[in-house]
């Protein structure tokens, strides 16, 4: 299935996501061109094309059950049943037995939530402390791609998602949004905050795309 859209934009650009190409193209461009870009760039587009039907096959596939491992700060802990109605962390993911599939997903995500607004809220004031900055609030939301955020009044949002990445890459996203609260931007000043706190900022980069490489995967919904 191929998708056209038209805007603003100068020149042409390929999109590909859930097996749908998208073609962002400038709104006067007549279609003969656009088809010839297309064309141009046919093998890409089935490479990119067979990519994504494979992570969607991955995804569809996706469970999670008791002895299961998952990733919290970089390491993997076990999915375990235990008596009563308590879930949380202790060395493991642990919840009551007998959960189907998508309970004991829900209850991996829950578990999430909560290691997230206690470990980030402290990361957070450790190094507001040692950055010279006041976040407003730090809260937890489900967002898939976007790892922080940080708004104009101060407020620091992070995806529970990010408990599943290393401490250092925890760190480096951190520090991203806090530099956020000095330049609300991604220009050089921005960064020359950034590496004064991280100097190897661009290899927890790295780290972090791998991350998000492996949850496209992974359905977590």
């Amino acid at each position: 299935m191929t998708k056209i859209t038209r805007t603003k934009r100068k020149t042409l650009a390929l999109y590909i996501s859930n097996g749908v190409l998208e073609v962002r193209a400038p709104m006067k461009m007549p279609m003969h061109e656009i088809e010839r870009f297309i064309a141009s760039k046919e093998k890409w587009i089935t490479g990119k094309l067979a990519h994504s039907a494979e992570q969607t096959k991955q995804r569809e596939m996706f469970q999670l059950h008791y002895g299961d491992s998952i990733f919290y700060l970089g390491n993997e802990y076990p999915i375990a049943a235990k008596d009563g109605k308590h879930i949380g962390f202790d060395n493991s993911f642990y919840m009551p037995p007998n959960l189907s599939p998508d309970e004991v997903k829900s209850a991996c995500v829950q578990i999430y939530r909560n290691l997230a607004k206690s470990e980030l809220t402290n990361r957070v004031n450790s190094f507001a402390k040692f950055m010279s900055v006041a976040p407003s609030s730090v809260k937890i939301n489900g967002a898939k791609t976007r790892w922080g955020s940080c708004s104009a009044r101060g407020n620091i949002n992070f995806s529970w998602r990010l408990m599943m990445a290393n401490s250092d890459v925890v760190d480096y996203v951190v520090v991203h949004e806090l530099a956020h609260l000095k330049e609300m931007n991604h220009s050089p000043k921005f960064w020359a905050i950034v590496v004064s706190v991280l100097p190897d900022y661009k290899e927890r980069q790295q780290q972090l795309k791998a991350l998000q490489r492996r949850l496209a995967t992974e359905n977590w919904e």
